[in-house]
């Protein structure tokens, strides 16, 4: 691994403690460890200073702990990660981890009066959305609240952008996230801090379009390994969207060493990986950098 004078931050990281693993149901070998090929045990767990070691070793020394709510019980996949989980997390390694809040649309305004609780109260920096696990494209009225509620306390929004990675054929998964949908958002709360994770793939021409055409709109890289995203998005992160990528894993959908590695692999530009990997997301989310 390459030497830097600074140190990455992982703006996508699932809590993978004893305890977060059991408020996840329905979640296995069958799609972790075969259908994105995660490390075998992976299920094991990991708690959280083995975390920040395996961080440390791959030069990441922050990281955003996602709390992803679900809308449709039983479907496979789909869980509440309570916000005390993560809020208990960050509080025990402050400056180490910090908190996203999973918004759940159906929740209504007690959905809204719960993130907002979550952000005042309990230190949580960002909202988090999965919009396919509701099987409602990311413009639908039920988000809005939400957004309003996210430009009043001044912090941004993760969604992801891009087809759903869960299908089985008792619960299909419509892949709702088209990133040309962000279009509408963007226009109706241009001061909304949009971040459209895991690329956009297959269209992420369609979300580097958006991010082009929206100062409120950015992607984050994660969940695709770096080897084999498509030419266009490498290019874009080294030339004219140098400003607009942030550094993600998804872990452990992708491990951290492994995903750094692959990223030095791409010959990126060395003020261009700082910005990936750094001072874009301190900039987005507000972070002291000190």
């Amino acid at each position: 691994m390459a030497e830097h004078d600074y140190k990455a931050i992982d703006a996508v990281v699932n809590i993978w403690t004893q305890e977060a693993l059991s408020k996840r149901p329905g979640w296995g070998k069958d799609f972790f460890e075969g259908k994105v090929k995660a490390k075998k045990g992976t299920m094991a767990g990991m708690e959280l200073d083995q975390m920040i070691e395996h961080m440390e070793q791959a030069g990441i020394d922050k990281a955003f702990l996602i709390a992803p709510f679900s809308g449709r019980p039983g479907l496979p996949g789909c869980y509440h990660m309570p916000y005390e989980v993560v809020a208990r997390a960050c509080e025990k390694y402050p400056g180490r981890f910090y908190g996203l809040a999973g918004i759940d649309p159906f929740d209504g305004m007690s959905g809204v009066r719960a993130f907002e609780e979550a952000v005042r109260d309990m230190g949580f920096i960002g909202a988090h959305l999965y919009p396919h696990w509701f099987e409602l494209e990311p413009d639908h009225r039920k988000y809005y609240p939400f957004y309003a509620k996210c430009v009043e306390l001044g912090v941004p929004i993760q969604m992801q952008v891009g087809q759903s990675l869960i299908y089985t054929k008792d619960f299909p998964c419509r892949s709702v996230g088209r990133p040309y949908i962000l279009d509408t958002v963007a226009c109706d709360f241009p001061e909304l801090k949009l971040i459209g994770i895991h690329v956009g793939i297959p269209w992420h021409e369609e979300m580097i379009a958006m991010a082009w055409k929206h100062d409120n709109v950015f992607i984050g890289c994660d969940a695709h390994r770096p080897k084999y995203w498509p030419a266009a998005f490498t290019h874009y992160i080294n030339s004219y969207g140098q400003d607009k990528v942030i550094f993600g894993t998804d872990f452990p959908v992708l491990p951290w060493q492994r995903t750094v590695d692959d990223i030095d692999d791409l010959g990126l530009k060395p003020e261009v990986r700082r910005k990936l990997m750094r001072d874009n997301v301190v900039r987005i989310y507000n972070l002291d950098d000190a």
